[in-house]
């Protein structure tokens, strides 16, 4: 059997949304105990938020393999392949898991996974875990999947976790409030380890300060880092160029500050490559130069604001703004589609191929509802139920525009089909 043959009868959060969710450690404690805990045999560092994980964990695993460690790290969604969430960093570059070693884990796992029953997620994180002792790792940088508490990947016990920041989503699991999620998030606080939180919050830093009595707690706002003299210099050339970055690099560099690692020319060479370096995509991705094609993952209001407000100002710097946007249902759409940047030209409503997705038209009536309530400039809409062709169009469309810039995202699943059009 191939290995992706077997991991698709194992129910996904990302095609199949809350109804993958197991919430319970006991049955990834099993199997890890099973394996001899492979996570024991290096340095984890975990990293859990609601925006930024996949940017904080990329950038802080670059930094350290810059020293010479070799670096594991797990992050999710995937892309195009589910191999891209297993990876070992070190001298000879990035290498995702083998099909060679995802096959040999499943031919000695899967059977047992099959019986204790695991989630999809779970099975690939123990596969991650598993594969980084295979491989000798100094440290492993470890993304949660959902929340913290709860999450799969909370079995270990780091030296060092990171809280990005807390925003309002996965609200039918984590909680209706910013302090439910916080609580949900601060669940992978260990005692006596330090943990540095991104942002402060009125609403949340409470809930952090009594969760942390017996750790080192560090708000990365409220403190300036190493490095952070140069952070416009690394901010402008970073391949990461979404605006949101700086609050994710302040959020780094704390990081490396409490890991004693400091910023040596190779590791801020290493944080400005990151992208490159890592081979990490999704993050406001270019994808073509000529027009100009820009991709990002961002899918709640937390993170999309920043999207927005980007692309707004270069929108009225003289850009012909084309949007190609499609939501998985089970968000708050609405508010994202309140947030569309009113500069835009066109919006293309699609849909990824996936049973979790808002269809295109609903996307679209609640996009004109909404900007008919707020007395808001409506961009010209369409209509198109298939991500290759919605791409066809903005391309078409940019053909005729001045400056034209083509923004894809809304969710992953978009995301990854669009991808497909560039390769």
């Amino acid at each position: 059997m191939k290995y992706d043959d077997f991991f698709s009868e194992f129910q996904s959060f990302q095609t199949a949304g809350a109804s993958a969710f197991k919430p319970g450690l006991d049955r990834m404690m099993c199997l890890d105990g099973q394996m001899g805990h492979p996570h024991r045999q290096y340095r984890c560092v975990h990293v859990a938020g609601t925006n930024g994980k996949g940017s904080v964990s990329n950038m802080i695993s670059s930094a350290l393999a810059a020293t010479g460690l070799r670096v594991g790290l797990y992050t999710s969604p995937h892309i195009l392949d589910l191999r891209e969430r297993a990876r070992v960093i070190d001298g000879d570059g990035v290498r995702l898991i083998s099909e060679e070693d995802t096959g040999r884990f499943v031919e000695e796992w899967g059977g047992k996974a099959r019986e204790l029953g695991l989630s999809f997620f779970e099975l690939t994180t123990a596969m991650a875990f598993w594969w980084f002792a295979q491989q000798k790792v100094d440290y492993a940088v470890i993304e949660v999947g959902l929340g913290g508490r709860m999450d799969s990947t909370n079995i270990i016990t780091p030296v060092l976790s990171v809280i990005t920041n807390i925003g309002l989503d996965h609200c039918d699991i984590l909680g209706n409030t910013k302090a439910e999620i916080a609580f949900e998030k601060a669940g992978i606080i260990k005692p006596e380890v330090p943990v540095v939180v991104g942002e402060s919050d009125p609403e949340t830093d409470p809930v952090f300060e009594a969760k942390s009595l017996n750790s080192n707690l560090i708000f990365a706002d409220k403190v300036i880092p190493e490095g952070w003299s140069d952070s416009e210099g690394i901010l402008a050339a970073m391949d990461l160029q979404g605006c949101y970055q700086k609050k994710n690099l302040r959020t780094v560099l704390t990081a490396l500050e409490v890991l004693s690692l400091r910023v040596t020319p190779e590791v801020r060479d290493a944080l400005i490559h990151t992208a490159s370096r890592m081979e990490f995509h999704g993050r406001w991705e270019r994808l073509q130069s000529n027009p100009e094609v820009l991709c990002d993952i961002g899918h709640n209001e937390h993170g999309l604001k920043y999207n927005f407000s980007q692309l707004s100002a270069l929108a009225k710097a003289g850009r012909t703004l084309i949007l190609v946007y499609g939501s998985v249902s089970d968000k708050d759409v609405d508010a994202v589609l309140r947030l569309m940047p009113a500069e835009a030209a066109h919006i293309i409503f699609t849909n990824a191929d996936n049973h979790r997705a808002l269809p295109a038209q609903e996307a679209c009536e609640r996009y004109r509802r909404c900007c008919e309530e707020a007395s808001k400039a409506q961009a010209e809409c369409h209509v198109l139920p298939s991500v290759p062709d919605a791409v066809k169009l903005a391309m078409d469309l940019s053909a005729s525009a001045a400056q034209p810039l083509i923004y894809i995202g809304g969710s992953t699943y978009v995301v990854s089909e669009a991808v497909r059009c560039f390769s």
